[in-house]
């Protein structure tokens, strides 16, 4: 027994011998840490991006004052381009369109191209590719293929949950190029365009109804169309469908967008505004008639907001003979009113009307909503 622990001891002391300088230090050893190679680079990494950073805020203060910039200045954006750190890339991509540097569109494009390589790992978040695909659009680069590099990609990352797709704006982006680029026929761009119209990111969804409102025409009429009808998707992104059909058939599709006015919430609210942002009698007369329907408190407001939304001056003459009548409504068509940011002849209206009601209920709200010091109102 006693030769075994003896054993057991030895091959301890053994193990403990071959232990570096910095493993023996709990045992009173004398130790003169140096930093390791790892460390130094880091921390002159670290100084070098400062430093980096510290010199694109100058620049981007230069860029906003007005400022000429002159050879050296442009050559340490194109080196920035090239530089290997997405945040980085990303600030001098901002620049480069801030500025207009048509000249560094090839280094830019460069770019773009280098940050689709282990995209996750060069390219975390998609900084660099989002900025760099916006200024690819305001350098005016008009060659699709970049574009649909950009639209067809999906860059799942690590989070708490679930991994989550951080290439939505990116496609986003890269959708609304897509319609200015020559050489696409609508038939194709169209079908191009059916793909972020079904995507997992309600945002791409939003903006590829908006893309396509753009290309216009019968077909794109007709898919947009189709898309409201099928409904099952979230109130903004249905809401998008519904101004981008407007905008594209123009009053003939206020049928089709004021049935979705009839069962309140948050989906009809949606609607209420795309027919706002018509300014069309025809729009104002079907939110008219919804309101007369009767509704809940809220979604009365809804359609009072939208209402004065239209703008039209018989808009507001309805929203005044509300006010005139002291109707239940009258405080809601009040606050519609202020928040559709009056001038100073129409809050006189108002004023009036309150003060013909005599009614301190309303005199209340009008102060609430339309306050003398609203520079709208001054």
């Amino acid at each position: 027994m006693f030769d075994f622990v003896n054993s057991n001891v030895q091959y301890g002391i053994r193990r403990v011998c071959r232990l570096s300088a910095p493993a023996l230090s709990f045992l009173g050893q004398p130790m003169s840490p140096k930093p390791s190679r790892r460390a130094s680079s880091t921390a002159s990494a670290s100084r070098g991006f400062d430093k980096e950073l510290a010199e694109l805020e100058a620049l981007s203060e230069a860029i906003k004052s007005g400022a000429s910039l002159n050879v050296e200045t442009i050559e340490r954006l194109r080196r920035a381009l090239a530089h290997r750190n997405n945040f980085l890339v990303g600030k001098a991509a901002k620049l480069v369109a801030d500025a207009e540097l048509f000249a560094l569109l090839p280094d830019a494009l460069a770019a773009f191209d280098r940050f689709f390589v282990d995209a996750a790992k060069t390219d975390p978040k998609c900084w660099a590719k989002n900025a760099l695909a916006k200024t690819l659009v305001k350098l005016e680069h008009r060659q699709k293929d970049a574009y649909l590099r950009g639209l067809r990609h999906h860059q799942l990352e690590a989070s708490w949950g679930p991994p989550v797709d951080s290439a939505a704006a990116l496609r986003a982006t890269c959708a609304h190029a897509l319609v200015d680029c020559p050489g696409i026929s609508d038939a194709d761009l169209l079908t191009i365009l059916l793909e972020p119209l079904t995507d997992q990111d309600k945002t791409v969804r939003m903006e590829a109804a908006r893309a396509i409102a753009q290309v216009g025409g019968v077909s794109a009429a007709l898919i947009l169309r189709l898309r409201a009808l099928l409904g099952n998707d979230e109130p903004e992104v249905l809401g998008a469908v519904y101004s981008s059909l407007l905008a594209v058939e123009g009053t003939q599709a206020i049928p089709l967008v004021a049935t979705a006015l009839k069962e309140g919430g948050d989906l009809a609210a949606e609607a209420a505004f795309a027919l706002a942002d018509m300014r069309a009698p025809e729009a104002l007369a079907a939110l008219v008639e919804r309101l007369r329907a009767g509704a809940d408190a809220w979604f009365t407001a809804v359609l009072l907001s939208a209402i004065a939304l239209t703008r039209l001056p018989e808009a507001l003459d309805f929203l005044i003979g509300i006010i005139a009548s002291d109707a239940r409504e009258a405080p809601q068509a009040i606050e519609a009113i202020g928040r559709a940011a009056p001038n100073a002849e129409l809050r006189a209206r108002v004023q009036q009307a309150v003060e013909k009601t005599g009614s301190e209920r309303l005199g209340q709200a009008f102060r609430q909503h339309l306050p003398v010091s609203n520079p709208e109102c001054s």
